[in-house]
């Protein structure tokens, strides 16, 4: 639980970094604390999900707060990133756009106790891998090694993962359909 309230934390420090006033950081250097701080709270994120497992250590609290920090840190990212005009705001909205209909799916789900019909699938996990590769590349937007352009790169793979968010959804929703239809 604590790995994942630092990981709450850390969300409004990756947005803050480009608001701090002019001239306490550069542009590079804004960029790179951000960088940072977003892969910190990504490795957070793993570590935290690693403890829980092996020391079975779960909490329905803690399984409710993991995914919406989760959902906090990539929506607040995105929307920096369309501000800074490093990513396109459709994709934007596809990807959070689907993080809000798969939520409340799952919810729905859940409520009526079907909620294993819609568990994390491997195009999902792919989708977030990356999102979690794309996103700090853009936040750093400068080239790594001289030939390695993290913007170009950062948009190509925010664009694959806009696809798999797509496609995930599709799937959950798939799973889902004779549940919908059943209630409708």
């Amino acid at each position: 639980m604590l790995l994942t309230w630092l990981r709450v934390a850390l969300i409004p420090l990756v947005v803050g970094v480009f608001y701090l006033p002019v001239g306490w950081l550069t542009a590079y250097e804004q960029g790179l604390a951000a960088t940072m701080i977003f892969v910190v709270a990504a490795v957070t994120d793993w570590f935290d999900g690693y403890l829980a497992r092996r020391w079975n250590q779960t909490s329905a609290f803690g399984a409710f707060l993991d995914p919406v920090a989760d959902k906090l840190m990539v929506a607040g990212a995105l929307l920096l990133l369309v501000q800074l005009g490093r990513v396109d705001a459709v994709i934007a909205f596809i990807i959070i756009g689907r993080e809000i209909a798969i939520s409340a799916l799952r919810e729905w789900m859940a409520q009526i106790g079907a909620s294993k019909s819609v568990a994390v699938s491997s195009i999902g996990k792919i989708k977030t891998f990356a999102q979690m590769v794309a996103i700090p590349m853009l936040l750093y937007a400068y080239p790594l090694c001289e030939s390695v352009d993290t913007l170009f790169w950062g948009q190509r793979l925010l664009d694959v993962a806009a696809v798999l968010t797509i496609w995930s959804m599709l799937y959950y929703l798939r799973k889902a359909w004779p549940m919908i239809k059943d209630r409708a």
